[in-house]
């Protein structure tokens, strides 16, 4: 008994889609224009373009995979369309990394702000353009971070909750003291 053989499927193409985070914070459809070879009866391939739509919905992460089936080259009879892959990746911001569900960022300052920065008030615009004033009432040392629970990154699980948004500060220690500025620090700091 002679069986025709099934089709086959060559691996999916993955193709790298880049997104700000303001795309997989707010969710919104990208136009990808694609060219593809498709097969006639007679075995002729012609190229076709297309317009695929992908929906980025709000919390997807770097490495989520969108799959449209068949969507490749065809190439011979035997073989079926192969798969498009397109693989969320994540644009550098100039405000926030993400981590998981939080937003990070940096607020860099002198050692001399670090010590004396009590009651003071930080305003950072979010991915979804409203401006935040958060107030800074402690100390801020090295290790130092606040946190502002659900500003961060939407959870796609549920676009309802959200992660943190994280402060952390980098403090710019002085390269170097004069003799009377050691002094006067140590008047200053001494128990």
């Amino acid at each position: 008994m002679n069986q025709a053989a099934a089709p086959r499927k060559d691996p999916a193409i993955e193709t790298t889609l880049p997104c700000s985070l303001e795309d997989l914070y707010k969710g919104t459809p990208k136009k990808m224009k694609i060219s593809r070879e498709i097969a006639d009866a007679s075995g002729n391939t012609l190229p076709v373009e297309e317009i695929l739509t992908i929906d980025i919905k709000p919390g997807w992460k770097k490495g989520t995979k969108i799959t449209f089936p068949e969507k490749g080259n065809e190439k011979l009879h035997s073989l079926l369309p192969t798969d498009l892959v397109f693989v969320i990746d994540e644009k550098p911001h100039s405000t926030f990394t993400r981590e998981g569900n939080d937003l990070v960022v940096t607020e860099r300052m002198s050692l001399v702000d670090a010590l004396t920065w009590s009651y003071t008030t930080i305003h950072l615009t979010t991915l979804d353009g409203r401006t935040l004033r958060i107030p800074i009432t402690n100390v801020i040392h090295p290790t130092h971070e606040e946190t502002v629970p659900g500003e961060g990154m939407p959870l796609h699980s549920d676009p309802s909750r959200k992660g943190n948004l994280r402060i952390k500060f980098h403090i710019e220690f002085p390269t170097r003291l004069t003799a009377e500025q050691k002094a006067g620090i140590k008047r200053l700091l001494a128990p």
